[in-house]
C-alpha cells in the first residue's frame, strides 16, 4: 500500500504568510495552476482514491486532481486543518504563535493541540491500512495535518517537526 500526502494549492493567506486553519478560503489562480501541475505528477502514480479535507482549498485541489487522474474523491472531516484558535489570520512569524507551535501537547487558545490532530489522523491511517491494503491512496490536506501525518511514517525530533513544511501543491509518498 502506498499513501500519498499532499497539501492543497496556494491561497491568498498562504501568499500573505497568514496562519490559516479552519477559515474556509478559495485557491488563488496560482493555486489552481499548482493543483494542475500536482495532478500531472500524480497521474503517473496510479492513485486509486483521493481522500480530502472538507475545506474549499482542499476540495478544489482534489477536484482538479480527480479530473486529470480520473480518480474518485471522498471527503473526510478528520483531514480538516488544525484549529489555530486565536492565532487564525495572524502573521506566521508571530512570536506568540511560534511559541505555541513548539508546545505540541498545548492547545492553541480556543483551538486544538497537535496531539489532538494526531488523535484523529493516526486512527484514520490504521483504517486505511485495513480497508485498502493493495491500493494507492492520496490524502489531500493542509500544512499542519501534513506535518502530523508525516510523524506516523517517520520519527522526527521536536525541532524537525517544528521546522517541517510541505509546500503548497507538493506531495510525499509513503509505503506501508
Amino acid at each position: 500500500m502506498n499513501i500519498y500526502i499532499a497539501r492543497h494549492g496556494e491561497t491568498e493567506w498562504n501568499k500573505n504568510h497568514r496562519v490559516c486553519g479552519r477559515t474556509d478560503i478559495d485557491l488563488t489562480e496560482n493555486g489552481k495552476d499548482q493543483a494542475k501541475i500536482l495532478a500531472e505528477k500524480l497521474a503517473t502514480e496510479s492513485i486509486d482514491l483521493i481522500i480530502s479535507s472538507p475545506l474549499k482549498r482542499a476540495t478544489q485541489t482534489s477536484k482538479i486532481i480527480s479530473e486529470i487522474c480520473n480518480t474518485p474523491v471522498v471527503i473526510d472531516d478528520r483531514l480538516i486543518e488544525q484549529d489555530y484558535g486565536i492565532y487564525e489570520g495572524v502573521d506566521r512569524q508571530n512570536p506568540d504563535f511560534l511559541t505555541n507551535k513548539r508546545n505540541f501537547a498545548y492547545r492553541y487558545p480556543n483551538g486544538e493541540s497537535m496531539m489532538q490532530v494526531a488523535s484523529r489522523v493516526y486512527p484514520m491511517i490504521e483504517e486505511l491500512k485495513e480497508k485498502y491494503e493493495d491500493k494507492n491512496i492520496l490524502l489531500l490536506c493542509h500544512g499542519g495535518v501534513c506535518r502530523v501525518l508525516k510523524t506516523y511514517f517517520q520519527d522526527m525530533t521536536n525541532e524537525e517537526f517544528f521546522k517541517y513544511v510541505l509546500m503548497n501543491a507538493k506531495f510525499e509518498k509513503f509505503t506501508l
